[in-house]
């Protein structure tokens, strides 16, 4: 066992499945000769050379699209975009060709890819470079959707995304690149589509994930404070959602909170709480709450960002709100 930063474990990662695979590669904007925008693969290209870790034009439809050729051929890429804002000018390469090749050839072509790389707000960087695209790309069929909260389980995550056989889009968070955490040595593979209960709890369940999940932390230490025993369950895969941990928790707790850092509207958090109210209605001691961004672009002035994204304060007052405490 050993501590490092998420950034760190995500290196760990693509070294690993890069020393086991020599299908695996990289390409992106900076990832080789500068290390990376954020160090995620620094030391790769002198390990690994310049065949296997691709310094690419500015260009995510080119290079994108490259990586859907190079996955129907037998490669496993791993494209890093810089920030998934960028990931936008690819949508065409990522919806209509990567997601559907297995559908559209009839099961003849595999798509092994990961799309990697920051989601959601960095500090002070207004509106083109804030957004959260989980619930975008859940909404397609054909793509797994992941994204961790510690450095654990992004090195846990990131090598089974690795070793999948579908296109799988991975959303790292830029605010915590540096958090650090006790990652497990030796192999340690975190499933796809499987959740995990970061603190048990008996009076309401905080759904959260990414950089949600710190906030919902530090609103359970809060809440604890006056009575209120919180459960963390953090799903790590978007798509597909682990409903079977989902439903254990809500039989336990009868209420529920759902925490995202995108928008309000038509937020993954809407999709959540439809399939509790949906399958684990009857077990509901009161409304689902949820605590998302809100429905403007995000500013570029620091007090403006803070009201516009989650906080421990929104957490904790959802909480009471849901345990009929506030």
């Amino acid at each position: 066992m050993a501590v490092m930063e998420m950034k760190e474990a995500i290196n760990q990662a693509l070294k690993e499945e890069m020393i086991r695979d020599e299908k695996v590669f990289i390409l992106g904007e900076e990832v080789a000769e500068y290390n990376g925008a954020y160090k995620v693969t620094k030391g790769l290209l002198d390990h690994f050379g310049p065949k296997r870790v691709i310094d690419t034009p500015i260009s995510e439809t080119g290079f994108t699209g490259l990586a859907v050729g190079a996955a129907m051929m037998g490669l496993r890429p791993v494209v890093e975009f810089m920030s998934f804002n960028f990931s936008f000018v690819a949508f065409d390469q990522i919806i209509s060709n990567a997601a559907k090749m297995y559908y559209m050839s009839g099961g003849l072509f595999n798509i092994p890819m990961v799309m990697r790389g920051p989601n959601g707000a960095g500090p002070r960087v207004s509106s083109q470079h804030s957004h959260n695209v989980e619930s975008l790309y859940a909404h397609f069929p054909g793509l797994r959707v992941m994204s961790p909260s510690n450095p654990a389980d992004a090195k846990g995550m990131l090598k089974s995304a690795i070793r999948c056989n579908d296109p799988v889009i991975f959303l790292e968070n830029e605010l915590a690149y540096s958090l650090k955490g006790e990652v497990p040595d030796g192999e340690n593979l975190v499933p796809i589509g499987k959740g995990d209960i970061k603190r048990e709890g008996t009076d309401v369940t905080i759904i959260a994930w990414s950089r949600m999940m710190s906030l919902a932390k530090a609103a359970a230490e809060e809440l604890a404070k006056e009575g209120i025993n919180a459960e963390l369950l953090d799903p790590r895969t978007l798509k597909p959602l682990d409903m079977p941990l989902i439903a254990e928790s809500v039989k336990k707790t009868n209420r529920v909170v759902v925490v995202e850092e995108g928008h309000y509207f038509c937020g993954l958090g809407s999709q959540v709480a439809e399939s509790i109210y949906r399958d684990l209605f009857d077990y509901l001691d009161a409304p689902i709450q949820r605590i998302a961004q809100g429905e403007n672009p995000m500013p570029y002035a620091a007090n403006l960002e803070a009201a516009t994204l989650p906080s421990v304060e929104k957490i904790v007052k959802a909480a009471k709100q849901a345990a009929y405490r506030a």
